[in-house]
């Protein structure tokens, strides 16, 4: 990767966050879901079957669609895994990386971003980019770049999706 991340937008990304917030909402007010990175008192990745939020369809296929552009991959090819990430006031998401299996590339699509609810940092040797979130938005990254989330110091919960793929 040339630069430490790149940027794309969603087209009619009011209507299909509205709607993907609702669907989330209902999935964890009925237990479904898993959790895992337990630290600071949260789960920083919520795990939610797709059946359940079938709003996200559009997300994920526009993220394999720029996924498989970035990486000059047929789409067909591209393996793609999504899990939520719910911050409520005060957390923070501790610096890590996603270079664990195959992964090629990483990202985020934001859903609900408050004023004040932190910013993504990527660590590229000595040096921090600080992206600002925007609802509606993606940033993609090399997996093994350190990144991490400042603290949420709104008083509404930012909510996102992270999103890691590779080559089959």
């Amino acid at each position: 990767m040339h630069q430490a991340y790149f940027t794309a937008c969603m087209e009619n990304a009011d209507a299909i966050n509205s709607a993907i917030i609702f669907e989330f909402k209902q999935a964890m007010n009925a237990g479904r879901f898993t959790g895992t990175h337990h630290f600071s008192g949260r789960y920083e990745n919520l795990y939610i079957d797709r059946c359940y939020v079938p709003s996200l369809e559009p997300v994920l296929d526009r993220a394999r669609e720029l996924g498989a552009d970035y990486l000059h991959c047929p789409q067909q090819r591209l393996v793609q895994g999504f899990w939520f990430n719910c911050m409520e006031p005060g957390h923070v998401t501790l610096p890590h990386n996603h270079d664990e299996d195959d992964e090629r590339l990483s990202g985020v699509y934001y859903l609900s971003v408050p004023a004040g609810s932190g910013d993504l940092r990527l660590h590229t040797g000595d040096s921090i980019t600080r992206v600002q979130p925007l609802a509606g938005h993606y940033v993609f990254f090399a997996p093994d770049l350190v990144h991490e989330v400042s603290e949420n110091r709104s008083r509404d919960v930012r909510l996102s999706i992270g999103l890691n793929m590779g080559v089959a």
